[in-house]
């Protein structure tokens, strides 16, 4: 077993690259730059193993990923050999398969969708993400940004949630992600349309923080993310993520008050008194709270 104190986590892939600086701010790198970083089912579960990982490493407090060469994402690989999405066309799944048998064969590697599993780890993961997105990124390109918590984007940069010229469905739980971004309408709008915009277009439409010229990009997401950690509780950050997430879609603010009321409990008991005694005393914090070990507040 990996003793996480003397041990430090590797991350060697097909079609990502790590790198995590003496922040612990990581840049993940989709690193397929002879096919636009197109994405293919092994990067699927490349990018759903990192983010698992990357939840347990304290050495990683936040992420920015972007893509290697001019592209960001340019979606699915078209040109793989069978169903390109990787799902079994033999598995005639129903909607109580799913609700009931989601893990279970042929569901877990058959049915569900490669680019949700992706998604959902990156959503579940404690560490703040941004997604610089330094070229084309459509389809799951486009998707699987809508579960990091920012985007910024190049002038190069060009969006699409292009389905429906697929003849598919937007994918990624990005029907979840995407209007709480934006609102119903303007998703509505992107998804029914299937058009490509500019990086200036997606800012008007509150989908990406700001727009950069593509030598200023990944400085710009850098220092964003050096604001989010340095002298800060990653604890404190893991905590604070969880429950903009899950007290926004809560039907009555009872619910924001319970966990508010937990994570205020475990924060005064931990971190909180460094941050108190550093502020009273003129210093800076030094806080020791891991993420990896960040209370439960819900049930």
């Amino acid at each position: 077993m990996t003793d996480p104190v003397t041990d430090p986590v590797t991350y060697e892939f097909e079609t990502l690259a790590v790198d995590i600086d003496a922040d612990g701010i990581a840049t993940l790198l989709l690193n397929r730059p002879d096919a636009l970083n197109s994405f293919t089912v092994t990067m699927a579960v490349e990018l759903e193993q990192f983010f698992l990982d990357a939840a347990a490493d304290d050495d990683i407090r936040a992420i920015v990923v972007t893509g290697a060469g001019r592209a960001f994402c340019a979606g699915m690989d078209l040109s793989a050999v069978g169903n390109v999405f990787g799902l079994d066309e033999d598995a005639n799944p129903t909607p109580a398969d799913l609700r009931d048998r989601l893990t279970e064969e042929p569901f877990q590697s058959g049915v569900r969708d490669t680019g949700g599993k992706v998604t959902l780890a990156i959503h579940a993961c404690p560490k703040p993400v941004i997604a610089a997105i330094n070229g084309p990124a459509v389809g799951i390109g486009a998707t699987m940004t809508l579960a990091m918590d920012l985007r910024l984007a190049s002038t190069k940069a060009r969006i699409g949630f292009v389905f429906g010229k697929l003849g598919i469905v937007p994918e990624a739980a990005s029907t979840w992600f995407l209007p709480r971004i934006v609102g119903t309408a303007q998703a509505l709008e992107w998804i029914y349309s299937a058009e490509i915009m500019t990086g200036e277009q997606a800012l008007a439409g509150r989908l990406v923080r700001s727009v950069h010229e593509p030598e200023e990009l990944l400085e710009a997401a850098y220092a964003l993310a050096r604001t989010f950690v340095v002298g800060r509780s990653p604890v404190a950050l893991a905590l604070a993520k969880q429950m903009v997430y899950r007290n926004s879609a809560a039907d009555h603010p009872i619910e924001a008050h319970r966990a508010d009321s937990l994570a205020m409990w475990h924060a005064s008991t931990g971190d909180g008194k460094e941050g108190v005694a550093a502020f009273l005393e003129k210093r800076d914090p030094v806080f020791t709270g891991k993420a990896s070990e960040t209370p439960e507040i819900y049930p």
